[in-house]
């Protein structure tokens, strides 16, 4: 079992969660665009628009490919001294991100080329979970480095 994540698994980390950060942020125009599908109205080029269904594309092939690494090469062990409940909270988690990071992209998919208005209604409530898990995700990872000092973030910052 490796001790650290490949240089491919943290360079995956961080290009996902910026790609994810840009969707959040600049996601106000692809809901506009959105809208106007839903009435019928022809949608005209924006870059914005294309850059979040591209950066959607890249989410779900990246993540395909941090799967495989995962599922290959394994991943560090959480810390020993970890409390068992909170190792449980940590792996479900994880899956779960990785569960919406697939489903997130997809409905987006299917919503925006099939014009499948239940897919874009899921995709909105799937992008708020996401969000939801993320949070819990980084509020995990700073109270094991700041109050347990387990020193976990040194495993993504450094390859093994």
């Amino acid at each position: 079992m490796p001790t650290h994540y490949s240089r491919a698994q943290i360079a995956l980390h961080w290009v996902i969660f910026l790609l994810i950060a840009f969707q959040f942020v600049a996601n106000e125009p692809m809901g506009e665009a959105w809208r106007a599908v839903k009435k019928g109205q022809e949608v005209s080029f924006d870059p914005l628009v294309a850059a979040h269904v591209f950066a959607g594309i890249a989410v779900l092939a990246l993540v395909v490919w941090r799967l495989a690494l995962r599922l290959t090469r394994g991943v560090p062990p959480l810390p020993a001294e970890e409390p068992a409940h909170l190792k449980l909270v940590a792996h479900l988690t994880h899956w779960g991100l990785y569960a919406f990071m697939v489903l997130v992209p997809l409905s987006g998919l299917v919503a925006w080329f099939g014009s499948v208005e239940p897919a874009g209604e899921a995709h909105e409530v799937l992008k708020t979970l996401l969000m939801i898990l993320v949070i819990l995700h980084v509020a995990g990872a700073l109270y094991q480095q700041l109050v347990l000092k387990t020193n976990i973030m040194e495993r993504m910052k450094k390859a093994g």
